[in-house]
């Protein structure tokens, strides 16, 4: 343990990650300040753009309960038990995420968890300072250039180690590429996203199922819609960008209107502003951002998206971020020397993050093209029997990533393991009458330990 009296570390961005570190840090007795170029969202608003809502699980409350946010943030949580599948002939299907009600994710609204956690930062003595968009760095003399684009005027800071929370567009990382090279790619899906909105119903309540995540798989595109706590829905419609149907091909609410009625047909009826949606908001850019490096000696470090931005198939964006944030708070208690506690966080945390990012490309594929087949509903079946054969030892792959503490990069070893498992075992077969038992049973056994959850 070290003495972080009178130690500071300097935040860029005032986000979900930025605001949870501030409060994990400045209650270690770190003076913690945070620059966020919007203004304050508790006075002007929240400002945050893209509205897609978040889906919070384990290892996002985890650091929550760290910082005690965790119950005034779940008094705005909306509980979603599974995914509910809206085939094309309008059937429903409700594919559980866990067992039971102790394994499902939470629905959050991005803006209130935000406003939730500035007034924890601001509680637990961190300095808050918002319109200040950073500028530029000089690493030699650690002095930061911030500019208030209001009127332009400019300020500087001097700091003894910069973070970067601040996103995928992080201007810390621009100001880090120009010291040195960070080896970054940035690899863009070949999909966008366009957000629409189902209403309250007419008595103020929810007009479908609220305790789940809904999606209408069509093959190369889906729509998703998760709850708010107002009894609206977030809708969300991925589709590629070229080909037909795409965002080249759908340019007008009249056109996305006639994809919905053919596709979506359920849909339809829940949004009464489809055509005014599709024209007012912009379609959204989807990318997987990766680096060689996270940081620069003991001078600065990213973390979250502004490190490893992903896409938002598997709802661990901001899980991964929180978990990052508990790292890198712990790793500046473990070491005395910032260099060695940065080094330290992206070692710990940098396979991890592309175990995510690999996932969550995966799990597009399987939320558009295969929660309708019945090949995957069978490996799905077979997925649950197992789980209770072999308790702690087939652990499901959704469990491992959503309702565990486990590295990611171990959920990915394993579920690689346990995907070859259940393809071999249920090729050709129909149903589970046919598995050979004694077979999969000790190919379980000799390939699986018994998993010890990381808590």
């Amino acid at each position: 343990m070290t003495d972080t009296t009178a130690r500071s570390i300097t935040l860029i961005g005032a986000g979900l990650a930025g605001a949870l570190l501030a409060i994990l840090l400045a209650r270690r007795g770190w003076r913690v300040d945070v620059y966020e170029k919007r203004g304050d969202p508790r006075v002007k608003g929240y400002q945050g753009g893209r509205s897609i809502n978040l889906a919070l699980a384990e290892r996002g409350r985890n650091a929550l309960r760290q910082a005690d946010a965790d119950d005034e943030v779940m008094k705005q949580a909306v509980m979603m038990r599974g995914r509910m599948v809206h085939f094309l002939d309008g059937r429903q299907q409700l594919q559980r995420y866990g067992r039971d009600d102790s394994e499902v994710i939470w629905s959050i609204h991005r803006g209130d968890l935000n406003i939730v956690l500035l007034d924890l930062a601001e509680q637990a003595g961190a300095g808050l300072h918002f319109d200040r968009k950073l500028e530029s760095v000089d690493f030699d003399t650690r002095c930061a250039r911030f500019v208030d684009e209001r009127d332009g005027s400019e300020s500087e800071t001097a700091f003894e180690a910069l973070v970067g929370a601040d996103g995928a567009g992080s201007s810390l990382r621009a100001a880090m590429m120009k010291q040195t090279d960070l080896g970054e790619t940035t690899e863009f899906l070949d999909h966008s996203y366009k957000e629409l909105e189902i209403p309250p119903d007419a008595n103020g309540g929810f007009k479908i199922e609220p305790n789940a995540l809904h999606i209408w798989p069509r093959g190369h595109y889906m729509c998703i819609a998760l709850p708010n706590d107002e009894k609206t829905f977030t809708v969300t419609l991925f589709l590629p960008n070229q080909g037909d149907p795409s965002f080249a091909t759908l340019r007008t609410g009249a056109e996305a209107r006639a994809l919905f009625e053919r596709d979506f047909a359920d849909a339809v009826p829940l949004i009464p502003r489809l055509e005014q949606d599709w024209e007012r908001n912009p379609p959204g850019l989807l990318a997987t951002l990766y680096l060689d490096r996270w940081h620069i000696d003991g001078r600065a470090v990213l973390l979250g998206d502004a490190a490893h931005a992903m896409v938002p198939f598997h709802g661990q964006g901001m899980n991964c971020a929180f978990e990052d944030c508990v790292v890198l708070a712990r790793k500046l208690e473990q070491h005395a020397d910032l260099a060695d506690a940065f080094a330290a966080f992206e070692a710990e945390r940098k396979p991890n993050a592309s175990a995510i990012q690999q996932m969550a490309l995966e799990n597009y594929l399987e939320m558009r093209d295969r929660v309708d087949d019945p090949d995957f509903l069978l490996q799905r079946e077979l997925e649950r029997v197992l789980q209770e054969r072999h308790p702690g030892r087939f652990v499901p792959h959704y469990t491992m990533v959503t309702f565990m503490l486990i590295p990611y990069a171990t959920a990915l070893h394993r579920s690689e393991i346990q995907r070859e498992i259940l393809v071999a075992a249920t090729r050709g077969l129909d149903s589970l009458d046919a598995v050979d038992w004694k077979v999969v049973d000790a190919e379980i056994t000799a390939r699986l330990d018994v998993l010890v959850d990381a808590a």
